[in-house]
């Protein structure tokens, strides 16, 4: 199992996404996700979450919130499955380099409008467990191809 982090800064009812449009062969490409990836060898979840946001945005969050973890399978697409701790976070030191990430444009978004990006149907599922504020989530979304064929959740 691929372990990641996916983290969503929130101010002032906006909220951080990243439209993946720079990577070729990208399994995200086209789809609004939030700042994060793969852990490193003897990482724990907030520490790659640190670094992944410092490399992709140029900050350091801080107040950072775990919200759920979600095991995304689909075996058309990724050898494992990926393990996401999903985070939301409302504070940051430096300024956002919205010009240089390499994974994709990162843009604020109004918060109550993120339903109506292009997402994955699983995220589509967990922003509104989120927006709803129903409390911890652990799921399993199952995947054939991009298409969302099974989840199951347990709120905590």
């Amino acid at each position: 199992m691929i372990l990641c982090t996916e983290c969503y800064i929130q101010q002032d009812g906006r909220t951080l996404m990243m439209l993946r449009d720079k990577k070729s062969n990208d399994i995200n490409e086209g789809k609004w996700v939030g700042l994060g990836g793969k852990f490193e060898a003897g990482e724990s979840p907030e520490q790659c979450l640190v670094r992944e946001v410092r490399e992709e945005a140029g900050i350091v969050v801080s107040n950072y919130h775990l919200r759920g973890i979600v095991t995304f399978v689909t075996n058309e697409i990724l050898e494992e499955p990926l393990c996401i701790f999903i985070y939301t976070a409302s504070t940051f030191e430096g300024e956002i380099d919205f010009e240089n990430c390499n994974e994709g444009s990162l843009s604020w978004v109004d918060t109550d409008k993120i339903l109506n990006l292009n997402l994955w149907d699983g995220d589509r599922l967990f922003w509104s467990w989120m927006l709803e504020d129903k409390g911890f989530f652990s799921a399993r979304f199952v995947y054939e191809a991009k298409d969302l064929v099974q989840h199951d959740v347990n709120f905590y």
